[in-house]
């Protein structure tokens, strides 16, 4: 199984909902590999998450894949209810010390690139992995929604506009 490590922008909220970029199109990971777009047709969901590709260490599931014009585009959920290293991982990634997300797949077909690499325009997607180091650098972790972020926004802006509403 090929195992690509991108950094990913994403969000991981209290309920454990998470998205993320999970292979940016057109930009090759460090190590020169480059998956065309219409390489990620066929992702069978729900999709397994894991922490760092390991197979013991099931988190998640991957609810939503959609080919983006930007990249492959995850959403799913962290098992937070009932898996407590998904709640350790959703701490790491709310924190910003877990920001990456890695692919594991099968190589279908693949052409050598002039330089190094390989440009994969067919696959199968196994599982997408949460990281610290991802492997594309443009792979990361885009919304991780945490409802301590939005009360404390809530409550700033009610602090802010609080004398607007006073009686007079």
């Amino acid at each position: 199984m090929d195992k690509l490590f991108l950094e990913t922008k994403f969000v991981a909220g209290n309920a454990g909902e998470i998205e993320g970029l999970a292979w940016p199109f057109g930009s090759p990971d460090r190590v020169g590999d480059v998956i065309e777009k219409g390489a990620f047709a066929n992702v069978n969901l729900p999709l397994t998450m894991l922490f760092g590709h390991d197979q013991n260490d099931p988190i998640g599931v991957w609810t939503e894949a959609v080919e983006a014009p930007d990249g492959l585009r995850l959403k799913g959920k962290l098992l937070v209810e009932h898996v407590e290293r998904a709640r350790e991982v959703r701490a790491l990634v709310q924190s910003g010390a877990v920001r990456g997300i890695s692919i594991g797949f099968i190589t279908r077909k693949a052409m050598a690139r002039k330089g190094g690499g390989r440009t994969i325009s067919q696959l199968q997607l196994l599982e997408a992995s949460l990281v610290t180091l991802p492997m594309h650098p443009g792979a990361r972790v885009t919304s991780a929604k945490s409802a301590v972020q939005a009360l404390a926004i809530a409550d700033a802006i009610n602090r802010a506009t609080a004398h607007f509403f006073q009686e007079v």
